[in-house]
């Protein structure tokens, strides 16, 4: 921590699973600068519904610091590393950053995207449609689950929570082509 500010970066440290608010104390601890941004989302147990606080990025955290200097961060419990390309360390840029903590702190509804596709087949995991499979289209920005009758050659769309899906792995496809 004795560099100067103008050797200090922006890097993503990748964490164990749910170490995210553990480190983030840890690098306060140390006097790193560190940035764990969050969003708001409900869960859905048996009985009730929750409105949860969850780490924007799953694993992952960023703090500021010189990279010649990582040793006390990479000894923080839950630091797996650096996140980099071909073993070498890369920072983010600071507008980026700077772009997600004004998300942030704007006020609106956010969250994170999730990693489906238009077109890509879904299984809903909870609500009245819980254990549907589909296919996942948008249409005028909402997310629509369309459940097809192929012998009939019709379709039926419904509106559908972009939260409640996950992606169904085609496991049939993946024994088929090896």
């Amino acid at each position: 921590m004795s560099q100067g500010n103008d050797q200090r970066q922006w890097f993503a440290l990748q964490l164990r699973p749910r170490f995210e608010k553990v480190v983030a104390m840890h690098l306060r601890g140390k006097g790193y600068e560190e940035y764990l941004p969050v969003y708001h989302s409900r869960r859905k147990w048996s009985d009730r519904v929750k409105v949860v606080e969850l780490p924007l990025f799953p694993g992952y955290i960023f703090s500021k610091f010189d990279i010649r200097d990582r040793l006390p961060i990479l000894v923080i419990p839950g630091v797996m590393s650096v996140v980099g390309f071909g073993g070498v360390p890369m920072p983010i840029v600071e507008d980026e950053i700077a772009a997600v903590n004004r998300v942030v702190a704007s006020g609106l509804n956010y969250g994170p995207w999730p990693r489906i596709n238009t077109g890509e087949s879904v299984k809903i995991k909870y609500g009245p449609l819980s254990g549907l499979e589909g296919v996942v289209m948008e249409i005028k920005k909402a997310y629509h689950l369309i459940i097809s009758v192929n012998l009939l050659q019709r379709s039926v769309a419904v509106e559908i929570d972009r939260d409640c899906v996950m992606p169904v792995s085609d496991k049939r496809a993946a024994v088929l082509v090896s």
